[in-house]
């Protein structure tokens, strides 16, 4: 019986030790890039970065903006979790400066926009974001990363004229592909809440949300008739590559253009940018050859 009863309490304190080690982990992460890198990727460029606010209803979302505002708009939206630097090295890109003014935003419960406060409605996720364009004063071209691609998906439904064109990068948009994993659940309950970072803790409680708010706007995608590109590597292991199939059958009535890369993964702004910025001239000039 002692035999048993000391391999239990080693199993137990192998247990503590463990959850002790990922606790610690989790809570050292950091995804944010320093003021310095922001700093020393904006200082040779011709233009100077603009770091605004602006609210949304009793909340505040943070944006940067680069560029000629005479030029066609491109904003990015990141996914869960992120910030607006997810995007920092398209934001100094000199060649995309020549020809877009860009934005990026930090979306509800992230960065500098109540970073651990979760929004969970993609409806108000969108709404924050299209209040970001209506202070610009403009519509814009809309890349979405992962949850983002669900974001600016909303936002060509509900502000179609603000919205000139989508490009999809491994966007989670197929309802039917969202699974909840077990270990989500705990943490959403206030218990063992506490244990994430708050970026973590904003990603959990809108991912948990995402399945029900996708099935909900089904019935809309047939609205969709701006120009979009849909962009998704065939080994994304968080976002499987059937979303991009999801969103060529659920655009009916849009000009869509598919790039399906087969030995690329889920982090594509960061591995294959340059696939983004093609893109981006795509949507562009179908958007010109359409007026």
């Amino acid at each position: 019986m002692n035999y048993f009863k000391r391999i239990f309490i080693w199993l137990i304190s192998l247990f503590l030790l463990g959850f002790i080690g990922v606790f610690i982990l989790i809570n050292t992460f950091d995804f944010s890039v320093s003021p310095e890198t922001i700093d020393s990727s904006f200082s040779e460029l011709q233009y100077a970065p603009r770091f605004k606010n602006v609210k949304f209803e009793n909340r505040t979302i943070h944006y940067i903006s680069i560029g000629d505002t005479s030029k066609q708009s491109v904003l990015f939206v990141h996914g869960s979790p992120g910030s607006w630097d997810n995007f920092l090295d398209f934001l100094s890109d000199s060649v995309l400066l020549n020809n877009y003014h860009l934005i990026a935003v930090d979306r509800l419960g992230f960065g500098k926009s109540g970073i651990g406060v979760p929004e969970r409605s993609l409806e108000k996720q969108a709404s924050a974001v299209n209040k970001v364009l209506i202070h610009q004063h403009r519509s814009a071209i809309l890349v979405g990363h992962s949850y983002g691609g669900a974001v600016i998906t909303k936002m060509a439904i509900d502000f179609p004229n603000n919205v000139d064109g989508l490009i999809l990068v491994a966007a989670s948009i197929d309802p039917k592909l969202e699974k909840i994993k077990w270990y989500q659940i705990p943490v959403h309950y206030k218990a063992f809440s506490w244990m994430l970072p708050a970026f973590l803790y904003s990603a959990n409680e809108e991912i948990l949300a995402l399945k029900n708010e996708l099935i909900d706007m089904i019935p809309c995608w047939k609205n969709i008739t701006i120009p979009v590109s849909v962009i998704h590597g065939e080994i994304d292991n968080l976002v499987p590559p059937e979303n991009a199939d999801f969103a060529k059958d659920m655009l009916i009535n849009a000009s869509v253009n598919m790039a399906k890369v087969s030995e690329m993964n889920h982090f594509v702004p960061w591995t294959h940018p340059d696939l983004i910025k093609k893109e981006i001239e795509i949507v562009s000039a179908r958007i010109l050859d359409s007026n």
